[in-house]
């Protein structure tokens, strides 16, 4: 059980069965009255957003988040593909709402975490960088340098992204799934 000031960001813990990880957190005091930590709680199964003030008094129970790896093999429609590193005959599908708007970062056969709660899968992480080719983009011009010299190309998984000039069609590049930004050549 944790107390008022304990609960601190990305701390989880249970509220009404449900896990809530802890964005941000304050303690207030305000004149007459006993400390309150005001918070900015995530629903870990929904994704939204919400205030909570807990007060002196108040306990809660941290929530026992177990990671475990999965491997991404491909999607059909707005379901994508999951399976045991270690059995590949041990496929299950996770909708699109789980894995997020990073999706699109997905290469075939990248290992993944996965977040369970109640062993059910309620997140799942992809790694930080991840090394895509470039499949379309358009010519650099000479002396193109109005738009601060980059340009958008069309990666191997379908995503689109804005690189320098110099980024060619077979290029691979790194780029970074939290920002969805590209971060630099690939060797």
């Amino acid at each position: 059980m944790l107390s008022y000031n304990e609960i601190s960001p990305k701390k989880t813990i249970i509220i009404g069965g449900e896990p809530y990880e802890v964005i941000s957190s304050q303690t207030v005091k305000k004149q007459r009255q006993k400390p309150t930590n005001q918070t900015k709680l995530r629903n870990l199964l929904t994704g939204s957003v919400t205030e909570r003030a807990f007060r002196q008094s108040d306990k809660v129970k941290e929530a026992e988040i177990e990671k475990r790896e999965i491997k991404y093999i491909y999607n059909n429609r707005e379901e994508f593909w999951f399976s045991d590193p270690d059995n590949p005959k041990d496929r299950f599908p996770l909708k699109e709402s789980i894995i997020g708007e990073r999706a699109k970062f997905l290469k075939q056969d990248t290992l993944v975490e996965a977040k369970f709660f109640n062993e059910n899968i309620i997140g799942v992480v992809l790694p930080i960088k991840v090394d895509l080719v470039v499949t379309e983009a358009p010519p650099a011009t000479k002396g193109n340098t109005a738009q601060s010299g980059n340009k958008q190309v069309v990666l191997e998984t379908g995503a689109t992204v804005t690189t320098p000039l110099f980024i060619e069609v077979g290029d691979s590049i790194r780029i970074n799934t939290e920002t969805g930004e590209y971060v630099e050549r690939a060797k």
